[in-house]
């Protein structure tokens, strides 16, 4: 408790934008890890009639991106689910386009509604279908377009937090609504997400060159694996989504998983530093993070903050895609995890 002495100091040096560390210094250098960012569960179906309402009050073109922020409730008008990363649901509707532009921050797109609706990204286009991860590198062209006859629907996940922090954003308009197509569909897949590579190519980014990974085949990993051996006591059949031409995270800054839960599985208590965000693909079951148990179906959607317990139990054959931002907490040598309880 500060005296009338040291109260009286700290006035006198306030003008001179001093402040004594010792006042702050316990809620600064914490003994582990603290932060506003809550337990919570966006049920799609409760949150898809509002999507469409917006898709009523706005075009995708005048909205730039028509997005609903999954907000944090303990981190109210600040637009972020964990405190680092943003979630938030995008919606195209059938002949909409949301018009080309880049920026600085880097987003994955996992898609939850709808088949056959496009992002292009330095001119090459996928179409994308539900399950899908598709990745928009840091300042590269994208825009996305709907030819179907249905609403589009997905996930984006971004890391605008990190980049506000560091001061680091730019973005940029371009002179087009879409892009110029200058590379067949696939093209990217063909080079590079088949254990082959150019012979000659050299990565220019830290991203992976693969901007789909197409469920289909993240599936069918998932199922010979659970076929294969038995599932890691605090994850299920857990995977990360690589770029083939390093080995590391397909993204640098966002983490991406993929986990298949058996049916009646249920993981043991597991907590780490990186806040995590959780996407239910297929089953349904319960989560419970730290002291609140969230039930789940797919496509509902569900956060986990730092170093909270979280355990898993999956009803029926379950699959949860999830993203955090572990890779820089790595490269930071910040990252820690606990298995079981202390």
């Amino acid at each position: 408790m500060a005296t009338a002495e040291r109260q009286a100091f700290y006035e006198r040096i306030a003008p001179a934008h001093l402040a004594p560390l010792w006042e702050q210094l316990h809620a600064l250098v914490t003994a582990e890890p603290t932060t506003s960012c809550v337990p919570a569960l966006w049920r799609y179906e409760e949150v898809r009639p509002h999507l469409m309402q917006a898709g009523g009050l706005i075009t995708a073109q005048e909205a730039q991106r028509r997005v609903l922020i999954l907000e944090n409730p303990g981190l109210k008008g600040q637009a972020t689910i964990t405190g680092s990363l943003f979630a938030g649901l995008q919606l195209i509707l059938p002949g909409e386009v949301a018009p080309a532009h880049r920026h600085t921050q880097s987003a994955l797109r996992f898609i939850i509604e709808g088949h056959g609706a496009y992002t292009a990204v330095n001119g090459e286009r996928t179409a994308m279908q539900p399950g899908d991860f598709v990745i928009t590198p840091s300042w590269t062209w994208h825009d996305h377009g709907n030819d179907t006859e249905e609403p589009m629907v997905w996930l984006d996940g971004l890391d605008i937090q990190i980049v506000k922090l560091l001061s680091a954003s730019f973005a940029e308009q371009a002179p087009a609504e879409v892009q110029a197509v200058t590379r067949p569909e696939g093209d990217s897949a063909a080079r590079f997400a088949n254990n082959l590579m150019p012979v000659d190519w050299r990565p220019e980014v830290k991203t992976s060159p693969v901007f789909n990974y197409p469920y289909a085949r993240t599936r069918e990993a998932l199922e010979t694996l659970s076929r294969n051996g038995e599932p890691d006591p605090y994850h299920g059949h857990k995977m990360r989504y690589v770029n083939p031409a390093s080995g590391d995270y397909a993204m640098p800054t966002i983490g991406t998983f993929i986990q298949f839960l058996p049916q009646g599985f249920s993981t043991g208590p597991y907590r780490s530093t990186d806040g995590t965000v959780y996407v239910a693909v297929e089953g349904s079951g319960e989560s419970r993070v730290g002291d609140q148990a969230f039930r789940w179906q797919p496509r509902d959607i569900f956060v986990a903050p730092s170093w909270m317990p979280v355990t898993h139990r999956a009803e029926d054959d379950a699959v949860l895609f999830s993203y955090s931002d572990r890779p820089v907490q790595e490269k930071l040598g910040l990252w820690r995890e606990q298995r079981g309880n202390a």
